[in-house]
């Protein structure tokens, strides 16, 4: 019974910490990464924003490419759908499965509970949120609220910690 009561004020203390819209987002955001931690194509698809996604990654490969002449030269050899195909591969719950393990989620993690992910979570300015990889830091992973659903819109991390998993 005391263990209970402790456990409960942790829990409501944890809460307190975290906002109505941050718990929103947690439910959402804890349902990507059971997807991921899953390889569960239908539920990541429901939880991500794939054309805002795509965008974005499709912007910071541009940026790579034109850092690099030997990319550049690569670019122009394979012709411009080739970006088009990177970013179709990279939105996969494989490739996202290398970002969760840099948050410490392996497939061996327990996910954490929803208030515990809202508590991570930091509201931004524009109504959307964002998962930083410690307290403070930048954010990596963008949600916004579309239809009801919190979905994965955007990334701020580095593009080559991306990798397709075979």
């Amino acid at each position: 019974m005391f263990r209970n009561l402790i456990a409960l004020g942790l829990a409501l203390s944890l809460a307190a910490c975290a906002s109505v819209q941050k718990l929103d987002a947690a439910g959402d955001v804890h349902a990507l990464l059971i997807s991921i931690r899953d390889n569960d194509q239908a539920t990541f698809e429901q939880h991500v924003d794939r054309d805002a996604l795509k965008k974005v990654l499709q912007a910071k490969l541009d940026e790579q490419v034109a850092q690099d002449k030997r990319l550049q030269g690569l670019a122009a050899l394979l012709g411009p759908g080739i970006v088009d195909f990177a970013g179709d591969a990279l939105i996969q719950p494989r490739v996202f499965k290398t970002v969760a393990e840099q948050y410490g989620y392996t497939p061996q993690t327990k996910i954490p509970n929803q208030v515990v992910i809202a508590s991570a979570l930091k509201e931004l300015p524009d109504g959307r949120v964002c998962a930083t990889k410690n307290k403070g830091g930048p954010c990596v992973l963008i949600f916004t609220k579309e239809e009801g659903v919190w979905k994965l819109s955007g990334f701020e991390g580095d593009v080559s910690t991306l990798r397709i998993k075979l």
